[in-house]
């Protein structure tokens, strides 16, 4: 049966064609491990790349999310910030960062359509066609081994048949020779027993051998057949499976880099972008930013004058007889001048009209009405209101301190004047310029809209079966008439910045500047008080005063006029007063005993608090005589 094997034994050639087939003819249970190792393999590299892919897709989405997170948000401070070269570059670095994330998301894409689904159709296919090749070498191997169970039954048939022919034919031999048997007993043995076993044993020995030699021949045909044909037809379609797979294996490695490879020039131009980005920062364009973004146009405070108070302790004068004595054959002013002050006018009163000694304390008598005229304040000195007006005006530190401190204010609650009258001039006329920038579009594009409506309702004249002209009347009356509003808005925030620029050149003019000085310091007489004449207003205005007396009733007189309109102090609460009060201070009002009363402003840790009786009567009263009820929601507001 193995007589042929060693002729199997043969070596690869230096071509290295080896045939599985003449070279593991006898390694089917090795071979069947192997390519199973094969696939799993395949399995394996193919869990590789889908991992791989999945960790593109979360990196490309946390880079996605850490640029959404940086891009500045819509109506917000940041916004502002991007009008600064280094802001910009970081913007356009978020955005190519954003298009870095998409090439990431291209590679994910890219091995999950050329490589995992592709290997996950094969390996299916792979196992199918394996299953088969390996059948049909089971099948073969299970063929010839019946063959062989019949060639060995069949021998093994032929020797025992052979073995009772010999033991026949003995023992006929043996009573044919015995010298003790008559002729006639010999005859009739022979005859009957020994002569026919013997024969019949040798036919069927004979016919064992026959079919031995036919079972014979035919199992090394079969089996002739079963090595040189079956078997290595087999083994090379195996073989050729497993070439196969393994040149699977390499085309999806080399799909692998090149879809990497085939993102490198647009990551290339995302990085070149990152790099033109940081180029162009400016830092003298970011520096004159700042400028344009926080120039006042103020110009800087000069020198803080002497404020002589001992003139004030060698006399006392009233408020009448200070502003007559003063205003006598002085030049009258113009009321041309702008808003000096940037807060309400009922804030200023209740600085300059506050009491300033402490209030009288409660009255100890059980029955406060017994005292004909209640608690009496303490007697001092009255200081008329114009003095303290003149004083607090006059002094060019304090006039700083509060535009700044009110400019501040309107700036942090993001609301003012719709002129921007809270803003510095160079801001205000910057701010004026953008509002009529966009005024500007707005109204383009209701023109636009206003000519596109009239060629429609001129093609449904020409046309009426396309349409009803009369239809576009409303929409065009309804342009119409927000373009008037347009215009309207348009020409008031243009008069409003011809006035900017208008006090801003007469500011920036040094010979018109120094006529004014010359002139105001020819015409004014220095005061005890040594008021500047040159007074600068929150608007960036110069205003020359040709006379203190002027100065000061002018003053009190715009004051007055420019905060007419302005709204009064909220109620925070009420208050009924406990004892009878009569206001005799300057401040101060006067209040009965019961009597009802709105409070505006609480007690500031000075004993005073201020109500107020009806729209013109309001003024300070002792925090101890009265009985306060706070509304809660007013004044948490």
């Amino acid at each position: 049966m193995h007589r042929n094997r060693g002729s199997f034994g043969r070596i690869c050639t230096e071509t290295m064609s080896c045939r599985w087939g003449t070279e593991l003819w006898d390694q089917f249970d090795n071979l069947e491990k192997h390519t199973h190792w094969g696939i799993e393999f395949v399995e394996r590299y193919t869990k590789f790349v889908k991992e791989r892919s999945e960790i593109e897709i979360s990196y490309a989405k946390q880079i996605r999310n850490l640029s959404k997170k940086y891009q500045p948000k819509k109506n917000s401070r940041e916004e502002d910030e991007y009008k600064y070269t280094s802001c910009r570059a970081f913007l356009m670095t978020l955005n190519e960062l954003n298009d870095y994330a998409g090439q990431h998301e291209v590679i994910a894409e890219n091995l999950t359509t050329h490589i995992i689904c592709e290997l996950t159709r094969y390996i299916q296919e792979l196992k199918a066609e394996r299953k088969s090749h390996f059948h049909d070498g089971r099948r073969a191997q299970q063929h010839i081994e019946n063959s062989w169970k019949q060639l060995e039954s069949s021998k093994r048939r032929f020797e025992r048949d052979c073995k009772e022919a010999d033991r026949a034919q003995q023992y006929f031999d043996k009573i044919d020779a015995d010298i003790n048997v008559t002729k006639a007993d010999v005859e009739k043995r022979c005859s009957l027993k020994a002569r026919q076993q013997a024969q019949l044993k040798h036919q069927v020995a004979e016919d064992s051998k026959n079919e031995y030699l036919t079972y014979l021949q035919k199992f090394n045909k079969e089996q002739n057949e079963h090595y040189y044909n079956l078997i290595p037809h087999i083994f090379q379609k195996i073989q050729e499976m497993e070439e196969k797979r393994i040149e699977k294996v390499g085309e999806s490695m080399k799909t692998y880099a090149e879809v990497n490879r085939k993102v490198l020039p647009i990551v290339s131009k995302c990085l070149d972008g990152m790099t033109n980005a940081a180029a162009s920062i400016e830092p003298t364009m970011d520096t004159k930013q700042v400028v344009e973004s926080f120039k006042s146009g103020f110009e800087p405070p000069g020198d803080v004058e002497v404020e002589d108070y001992s003139l004030s302790m060698r006399r006392t004068v009233s408020e009448s007889s200070y502003l007559n004595s003063r205003g006598e054959g002085k030049p009258s002013r113009s009321n041309s001048r702008g808003k000096l002050w940037p807060f309400k006018r009922n804030k200023l009163m209740s600085l300059l009209a506050s009491p300033r000694q402490p209030p009288p304390p409660p009255p100890t008598s059980p029955s406060p009405g017994a005292v004909p005229n209640g608690p009496q304040s303490p007697q001092q000195p009255k200081e008329p209101l114009s003095h303290r007006l003149n004083e607090f005006m006059t002094s060019k530190h304090k006039m700083q301190c509060l535009r700044s401190l009110t400019r501040g204010l309107s700036l942090k609650l993001g609301s003012g004047p719709e002129d921007c009258s809270h803003l510095p001039p160079e801001q205000r006329r910057k701010k004026l310029q953008a509002k009529i920038n966009d005024i500007n579009k707005e109204l383009q594009k209701e023109v636009d809209q206003r000519d596109a409506l009239t060629k429609m309702k001129d093609v449904y004249v020409k046309n009426p079966h396309m349409g009803d002209p009369n239809s576009v009347d409303p929409r065009l009356e309804e342009i119409g008439q927000d373009i008037d509003k347009l215009e309207l808005e348009s020409r008031k925030y243009e008069a409003w910045l011809l006035e900017v620029e208008t006090r801003l050149a007469e500011k920036s003019d040094p010979h018109r500047r120094q006529s004014g000085l010359y002139e105001s310091n020819a015409t004014t007489p220095v005061n005890n008080n040594c008021a500047p004449v040159n007074r600068e207003s929150p608007d960036g205005s110069y205003t020359e005063d040709h006379s203190t007396e002027h100065h000061l009733k002018s003053r009190s007189t715009d004051f007055d006029d420019d905060f007419d309109d302005e709204d009064p102090l909220p109620t925070i609460g009420t208050c009924k007063s406990l004892y009878p009060f009569e206001g005799q201070n300057e401040g101060t009002i006067s209040m009965a005993e019961g009597e009802l009363l709105y409070v505006i402003e609480e007690d500031k840790g000075d004993g005073w608090t201020r109500v107020r009786r009806n729209e013109d009567e309001e003024g300070y009263v002792p925090t101890s005589y009265i009985k306060v009820f706070f509304d809660t929601n007013a004044k948490d507001s």
